[in-house]
């Protein structure tokens, strides 16, 4: 109740403070007043199946960061891996996050050990868009994208001089301030500044486990980048610094009194990361958008963490190059061809067991991946546009790669669009960096030796319809994916109820995909979505034939409305999700005759909803996640021994926390000098 009072003060304060600051905005001048529209039909971009979030959308829900950026899409799922680190990951296509690449400006990054955490390290006010590309991408941007690609583009230097600030705080006492602005230096030049600082000042434990619901996360952050627009010569470059410290575990305001006599189960978690990379494009053919461009960029991720006695510090460093040359003949034809170059360099310092006598260990691992492209494009009108595209990469630890990519669109008129995909994708596996959060938990965690690298082809197609019944715009579409592998890194949680095994298999593995989704503008500021979709992925993890992969709900509904009353002076916005049942990892029997846990979990509802006040300048926002109240039970087995055999945080699949109240506002002027 404390929390709810706090956040109605600080949003009445910000309405009022607003009021008296901005009176034009209401009474004259609309012209400025930022206007926030609903959500449209979904934009297909090019070639591709590809979906562009904007910035007006990202701003109908709270997204702080990447990781809350999807709670308004139906094809895109965030799920937490465990009840303790605060770890998230990307599900597309019913499949995990390490088979999208991602991307930030077009250039791969968070891989390896930033994955488990990277979708926490780009705050949300720092995003311009997101592109959400499904299935067998462009063969660009390298061999790696298996179900999708996501692409993050950051505010620009370049767009008009700007100043914004955006502040957060919810009744999980975590705050967030953001800044960013841009100033045009010359007639050419332009730079920019972004800021990032959060910090979670204390712990929750609403089920009463002994445990922080959610971990305190402190992170800093920053991002200066600098741009040169010239006539035939075009520069972009940026750097980015990251530090964050990630607290969970036990703590003494929530240790029960039976737990007393031990020491504190804590998990630490420290992050340093350095990312850094130039752009430069030289145009010697406008009016063919030819051009020569290249692309440097390096990173640099220390990340010290102790999961209890459990230790895993890795140093990882990465470095890309890419030379590409793209023109157009005539608007029919067009060619893209580029050369590729990756280094990846990880050393570890780890134990796997909870035995602080034990001494560290080491490994290290290199691999160094050059590779060459082509990609033609043949365009009809826009009526029928064919893009094929066909890689080589050599690994000097996996051997040669050949990767084809085929896409085809046709629309047969303006209200009709027909697409189809086929394509294949490797990864390079990293089982300690990318399993890391495996470590909460007591279970034995077994890698086996010789690890291939992943391979799988994806196969899709989908049709989009567009109606104006009563001159109302409604807008259908259906998709359908098939991925299949013939080398998959497998994460067994099923063969030993206290153990993770982690091993390559040839064996069959697929995933499915169909969605269906629908969008209704029965008014000009109103727009409703209704999606629904399927999902079957199955693996041999018993030995035994093929099973549903756990943890994995094979249906997931939802319902988003969008109303923007009074040109937009308000914005208004709900999300209703309701994801389907699905399968636990097998459980074990307890002493007392009963199971770890369920064999399988039910369907749970999820609403999340805001209102937004716009002003000239100013936005104010209150908002609230998942407002149905519905949370996991239990979700760290254990709990009340964690130094026990039975210790574990790893068996999510829905919320670890009940309705949850916010609020926050958003400050923007531009042209200011």
């Amino acid at each position: 109740m404390r929390h709810l009072v706090t956040v109605a003060a600080v949003c009445s304060a910000l309405y009022a403070y607003a009021l008296e600051e901005q009176p034009d905005s209401l009474f004259g001048e609309l012209d400025e007043v930022v206007v926030t529209t609903p959500k449209g039909p979904r934009k297909l971009m090019g070639v591709t199946n590809s979906e562009l979030i904007t910035a007006s959308e990202l701003k109908r829900a709270a997204c702080c960061n990447l990781g809350e950026s999807f709670t308004t899409n139906p094809s895109v799922d965030v799920n937490y891996t465990d009840a303790a680190t605060g770890a998230r990951q990307i599900r597309l296509l019913g499949l995990s996050g390490s088979y999208v690449q991602m991307l930030t400006e077009n250039i791969p990054n968070f891989r390896g050990a930033a994955s488990p955490y990277g979708l926490g390290y780009i705050p949300g006010p720092w995003m311009q868009s997101i592109q959400v590309s499904k299935g067998a991408s462009s063969v660009k941007n390298g061999y790696e994208s298996i179900t999708g690609q996501i692409n993050v583009e950051m505010k620009k230097p370049q767009l008009d001089p700007s100043l914004s600030v955006n502040g957060y705080y919810d009744m999980m006492n975590k705050l967030e301030l953001n800044a960013d602005g841009n100033l045009h230096l010359g007639r050419n030049w332009s730079g920019g500044l972004l800021t990032h600082f959060e910090n979670g000042f204390s712990g929750h434990d609403s089920n009463d486990d002994g445990f922080i619901d959610m971990p305190r996360v402190r992170q800093l952050s920053a991002m200066p980048r600098v741009a040169y627009l010239g006539r035939n010569y075009v520069f972009q470059a940026a750097a980015k610094i990251l530090d964050e410290r990630r607290i969970s575990g036990q703590d003494t305001h929530h240790a029960h009194p039976s737990m007393m006599d031990m020491p504190l189960y804590e998990i630490r978690i420290d992050t340093r990361r350095w990312e850094a990379f130039a752009k430069n494009a030289y145009m010697f053919d406008r009016d063919n958008d030819g051009n020569v461009a290249l692309i440097l960029s390096g990173s640099r991720h220390d990340q010290d963490a102790a999961y209890g006695l459990r230790i895993c510090n890795v140093d990882q460093r990465e470095a890309y190059a890419s030379l590409m040359f793209e023109r157009k003949w005539r608007g029919v034809h067009a060619l893209s061809a580029g050369l590729s170059f990756n280094y990846d360099y990880y050393r570890f310092h780890y134990r796997m067991q909870a035995d602080g006598g034990l001494p560290l260990s080491r490994s290290v691992s290199r691999e160094a991946v050059g590779g060459a492209y082509a990609q033609y494009t043949l365009n009809l009108d826009d009526k029928v546009v064919v893009m094929g595209g066909v890689r080589y990469d050599y690994s000097d630890v996996y051997g040669a790669m050949v990767t084809p990519r085929m896409h085809v669109r046709y629309n047969p008129s303006e209200a009709v669009t027909i697409h189809a995909s086929a394509g294949k994708g490797y990864r390079s596996p990293h089982p300690l960096a990318e399993y890391s959060y495996l470590l909460a938990s007591s279970r034995k965690i077994d890698i086996a030796p010789g690890l291939r690298r992943e391979a799988a082809r994806n196969f899709g197609a989908g049709a989009g319809w567009t109606l104006y019944p009563a001159g109302k715009r409604l807008q259908f579409s259906g998709e359908y994916y098939y991925t299949d592998f013939s080398d998959q890194l497998m994460l067994n949680l099923d063969r030993d109820p206290h153990a993770a095994y982690i091993y390559s298999d040839n064996g069959r593995s697929y995933s499915h995909s169909l969605q269906i989704e629908a969008t209704f503008e029965p008014l000009s500021e109103l727009s409703v979505t209704a999606a629904w979709r399927f999902t079957d992925v199955k693996a041999d993890y018993t030995g035994h034939g093929l099973s549903q992969k756990p943890l994995t709900s094979r249906h997931k509904g939802l319902l988003t409305v969008g109303w923007s009353p009074d040109m937009g002076l308000w914005q208004v916005d709900a999300t209703f999700v309701l994801n389907g049942p699905g399968r636990m990892p097998t459980p074990y029997e307890k002493a007392d005759g009963t199971l770890s846990w369920p064999e399988r979990y039910k369907a749970f509802p999820q609403l999340n909803a805001q209102v937004t006040r716009n002003f000239r300048h100013w936005a104010i926002y209150v908002g609230g996640e998942n407002l149905t109240g519905f949370r996991q039970n239990n979700p760290i087995i254990g709990a009340s021994d964690p130094w026990g055999p039975d210790f574990d945080a790893t068996m999510i699949y829905g919320p670890l926390h009940g309705a949850m109240v916010y609020v926050g506002f958003r400050y923007n002027i531009t042209k200011y000098l």
